[in-house]
């Protein structure tokens, strides 16, 4: 029996088979869990459906997260078809590319606003709407990024957004903690994602990485999934509103060297 045997788990915004949210959901069931999708409207038929397909799930709905009127649906429909929830996972994101390119300053507002609201305030929007499905014993996931905390070339307005989805989480840990549910995110290493393609000159910082990460490797989606089931399961049961890095170490290093 899996650690997650029976486990129902919503994923919102997987892209395709080299997102991290799909690595999540690989390993989410593969230790038992029940896997319902969701991602924008575009994706759905021509990617997400035969992801789902492949390992028996039979939820996949398509989701507008900056309508609370869609994400409304979207729960609606998974209360019909499963109840509870037990693992939400929130992996959105989204900039425009001429903010991910160039210097910070030159942020356009609709572009700030833009990246906040489907980076970070999508969360809260997910969480206050699957709210009455959560439980004691829930766990809420979200992804996130060292360039949070500190300035990575070209990451810009997406660096700024992930700081604030990384507070909202710290906030949404502490109202949803005394009602037993869990709130973390996970700071993944670079992985050569979709989105992260969008970020100009990424080839080049993915290429180092291995290079000065302690434990010189880059980082797989399978990693990322691993973590993932340690926080949906019981394993963290006492583990709420942390930033959970699976980078290798990086970010423990001030000057990193790369081995001569």
């Amino acid at each position: 029996m899996g650690l997650l045997e029976g486990r129902r788990a919503l994923i919102f915004g997987v892209a395709n088979d080299h997102s991290i949210a799909w690595g999540i959901a690989q390993a989410l069931h593969a230790e038992g869990a029940i896997v319902g999708f969701s991602s924008v409207e575009s994706l759905v038929e021509r990617r997400v459906r035969p992801l789902a397909t492949s390992i028996g799930s039979t939820f996949v709905e398509p989701c507008d997260v900056q309508s609370d009127e869609q994400i409304r649906g979207v729960m609606e429909k998974w209360q019909a078809a499963h109840g509870q929830i037990d693992i939400l996972v929130h992996a959105l994101a989204f900039a425009k590319r001429e903010d991910l390119d160039g210097e910070f300053v030159a942020t356009s507002r609709d572009g700030f606003a833009l990246a906040m609201d489907v980076s970070a305030y999508s969360l809260v929007a997910l969480v206050r709407e699957a709210r009455p499905l959560l439980h004691p014993g829930s766990s809420v996931l979200t992804l996130t990024y060292y360039g949070a905390e500190k300035v990575v070339a070209n990451y810009n307005v997406m660096g700024v957004a992930k700081a604030a989805l990384e507070a909202c989480v710290r906030y949404l840990a502490a109202d949803l903690g005394p009602s037993g549910i869990r709130v973390n995110a996970i700071s993944a290493g670079p992985v050569r994602t979709l989105a992260a393609s969008g970020i100009a000159g990424f080839k080049k910082l993915y290429g180092s990485f291995a290079e000065t990460a302690p434990l010189r490797s880059n980082i797989t989606i399978e990693d990322v999934g691993k973590s993932a089931v340690y926080l949906a399961s019981d394993l963290s049961s006492a583990v709420t509103g942390e930033v959970h890095y699976v980078d290798g170490g990086f970010n423990v290093l001030g000057v990193p060297l790369a081995e001569g």
